[in-house]
């Protein structure tokens, strides 16, 4: 019987990401407002479109990797995990006398849910996502379901580099539609099957990937920034470091030979060339993500993880892999 994590690649799961925040952002400054504080192009978007976009500080350090879905009357941000509440008090610093933007956080109001897998599509259709099934990622759509009777918001992509959908309702419907996923046949993944995901396949996080650390091209978020927008939050550094190619270490996956925790230094011929910032078992062995200096090099680099173990005084050595959900710009 295939489990959960492998119907995630191969066939179709369902993971709760009810935890993740969502802020509603309306009234008639919303598009400018969000174009102006976030790194992608809001002005080019209608009603029914979205993008990945990335919040920055003044020197373009990174606070969150966000998901925006645009409606008629509101954007919808669906947020890391207990980020919304960070997220909407650094807004709330730009909204000057003016402006004509509302926040509001929805998280309680509301559930999530990721559909992943190449038989996510199939699966929607069978449940009556017809239209729309088959678009670009991030594009998005509300339809009245016969799930739950209400609205639901559903959006093409899965926050990986796999196939999927995300779902956004009334948290009073939530039971109903996962019930009805499920007895579709929908594998629900545990968290720790969506921590695997994740590292695997390479999304950063708060607090372990992004951090004023970092910034979002060093984090391999190129596909989350435009390059042909007017000013913003943090782009005269971004643009800087894309111009003169600046960009001094790089986010990449770890196959490990024994698991090294989070924080863990990386040295390579005798050098500190960066740090562990995920790590987790899994079945095939550990993985990880890790920041490297660009110079040192990047995927097929053998690299030691921490010190030597004091155990049996070896060191855990480990592959530098490329992972499917980054992007690199002029360094791919």
């Amino acid at each position: 019987m295939t489990n959960a994590f492998e119907a995630a690649h191969d066939q179709v799961a369902v993971a709760d990401c009810s935890d993740w925040g969502r802020v509603k952002v309306s009234d008639a400054d919303r598009i400018r407002f969000l174009h102006n504080q976030t790194t992608n192009d809001f002005e080019r978007l209608q009603p029914g479109q979205g993008c990945e976009t990335v919040f920055v500080n003044s020197t373009a350090r990174t606070l969150d990797l966000v998901s925006a879905y645009v409606g008629p009357e509101s954007v919808l941000l669906l947020t890391s995990p207990e980020i919304q509440t960070q997220l909407i008090d650094w807004m709330d610093r730009y909204i000057f006398f003016a402006d004509k933007v509302k926040l509001e956080d929805v998280t309680a109001q509301t559930f999530a849910f990721r559909v992943i897998g190449s038989q996510a599509a199939e699966t929607l259709v069978q449940l009556g996502f017809k239209e729309w099934i088959g678009e670009q990622p991030r594009l998005h759509h509300h339809t009245e379901t016969s799930l739950a009777d209400t609205p639901v918001t559903v959006a093409v992509g899965s926050g990986l580099a796999l196939p999927g959908y995300t779902l956004i309702g009334p948290k009073e419907s939530a039971p109903a539609v996962w019930q009805a996923l499920t007895t579709a046949g929908v594998a629900a993944l545990a968290p720790s099957d969506w921590e695997r995901l994740r590292i695997e396949q390479g999304r950063p996080v708060p607090g372990q990937e992004l951090t004023e650390d970092d910034n979002p091209l060093e984090a391999g978020l190129w596909h989350a920034i435009s390059f042909e927008k007017g000013c913003y939050i943090g782009q005269e550094t971004i643009a800087r470091l894309n111009t003169y190619q600046g960009v001094k270490k790089q986010l990449w996956g770890l196959k490990l030979k024994k698991l090294a925790p989070a924080g863990s230094a990386i040295h390579y011929e005798g050098s500190k060339v960066g740090h562990l910032t995920s790590s987790i078992n899994t079945p095939n062995g550990p993985v990880g993500l890790g920041y490297i200096r660009t110079k040192a090099g990047g995927a097929g680099l053998t690299v030691q993880v921490g010190e030597a173990d004091s155990s049996d005084s070896s060191p855990i050595m480990a592959t530098v892999v490329e992972v499917p959900f980054l992007s690199r710009g002029y360094l791919a």
